[in-house]
């Protein structure tokens, strides 16, 4: 283990980000970087000797690989951290090329995003985890600001530590200690943290239980022992906010946020929450049947208010859109930037709601991941299967057997 030392505190660790996330700086840096250069960088920079090596050792004895990917080829983690890896595949598909600043600009934002995703599982090391969290989405903010490269990556801090833990882990044994650090956080910060999973958990699993499972309910179940109980965290933690809400009688996009986030965490499994229990929820029965509780208290107005997120084809659904795990949208969504040479101005967390505008934008995008995926097929259950999918026909079919049960 390295030792800590002033140089490798999380608040030194911050002030090192942000000064190299300020304009002038960061427009040093980018001045004549090429994209080897660029790759250079980010294996040998100084950053790596004083904080991060440490960070990500800590992190990964904790059970999580916040920087590398599993290569599925070579059952194995990779080498290179997963910006060298898109980096070293941008260069494979074009070559080097001349000098392109936009490209150089994305992979150097996208680099720094990571450092974030790095940083926000380390809030709890040192001082107060809250502010440390708020310190996280400051640098955030700086990051997708004016002096950035012009790609959105993410809507919150929160959603960092969603993206950081959604790789392929061979042992997921560092799940249940970081709910237990989540719950000690603000409840502004956990009902962050929870909209964030129910969305994007929903579209988890909705791809498993098509692809992985075979629709098999028993074996999602069984397989995803580490998920059901950071759902049912998400699900109680909304289902409580929704519930603040409605006797307030508060309504809006706040409130129509909420409701979209219960459908979306519900619609791969609802019976496991608001019926028999699973095994996969035996440690955390008591939140479960909290959850169920409240629902059928708020039940006929919740349903109503379901049927308004109908999906269509006029309006983008996330029921529509289901993947394998978090990172890969939002790999998948840089690659295609840097090819394409423009930006979505779309984050991860715009592709998990169908509310406010963008719909056209955000469909275009889901169909170009799943083009993605559908090149590059990872296969299961013996059968070549993309991993990203954006099907209006399933998201219209999971609405309708969830409603079902969900009246029952």
């Amino acid at each position: 283990m390295r030792a800590v030392t002033k140089d490798t505190t999380f608040d030194a660790a911050c002030a090192l980000i942000e000064a190299a996330l300020g304009g002038a700086r960061r427009a040093e840096l980018l001045e004549g970087l090429t994209l080897p250069r660029l790759r250079d960088y980010m294996r040998s920079n100084s950053f790596e000797e004083r904080f991060v090596r440490r960070f990500d050792a800590e992190t990964r004895r904790e059970g999580f690989h916040v920087l590398h990917d599993w290569d599925g080829k070579a059952d194995k983690v990779g080498r290179d951290i997963i910006p060298i890896d898109v980096l070293g595949y941008l260069i494979d598909t074009r070559g080097a090329g001349p000098h392109d600043p936009y490209a150089v600009a994305i992979l150097l934002d996208y680099y720094y995003v990571h450092l974030l995703s790095l940083l926000a599982m380390r809030i709890w090391d040192e001082g107060d985890a809250d502010a440390n969290l708020d310190r996280v989405a400051g640098m955030l903010r700086q990051l997708q600001g004016p002096n950035g490269g012009g790609q959105l990556f993410a809507d919150d801090a929160e959603t960092l530590i969603l993206i950081a833990t959604s790789h392929f882990e061979l042992v997921e044994r560092g799940y249940e200690q970081l709910l237990a650090r989540i719950r000690t956080l603000s409840r502004t910060h956990q009902t962050n943290i929870a909209l964030g999973h129910a969305a994007s958990m929903g579209s988890h699993l909705r791809f498993g239980f098509q692809a992985t499972y075979a629709r098999d309910t028993i074996a999602m179940r069984d397989d995803n022992a580490a998920d059901y109980p950071w759902l049912c965290f998400a699900l109680l933690t909304v289902m409580q906010e929704y519930a603040r809400l409605h006797d307030a009688g508060v309504q809006g996009p706040s409130r129509d946020r909420v409701v979209e986030a219960l459908l979306n965490g519900l619609s791969p499994d609802p019976r496991a929450f608001i019926g028999e229990p699973p095994a996969s929820l035996s440690r955390c029965e008591r939140e479960r049947t909290e959850f169920r509780a409240m629902f059928r208290q708020y039940r006929d107005d919740l349903l109503a208010e379901f049927e308004r997120l109908r999906p269509d084809d006029r309006i983008y659904s996330p029921l529509s859109f289901f993947f394998n795990f978090s990172h890969n949208v939002l790999k998948g969504t840089i690659v295609d930037a840097l090819l394409r040479g423009r930006a979505w101005d779309l984050s991860f967390n715009d592709l998990l709601t169908g509310l406010g505008p963008k719909d056209e934008s955000k469909a275009a995008l889901a169909r170009t991941l799943m083009g993605y995926a559908r090149t590059s097929p990872d296969r299961i259950r013996g059968r070549l299967m993309p991993v990203i999918v954006f099907d209006p026909d399933a998201g219209r079919e999971a609405f309708r057997i969830a409603m079902r049960k969900l009246r029952e």
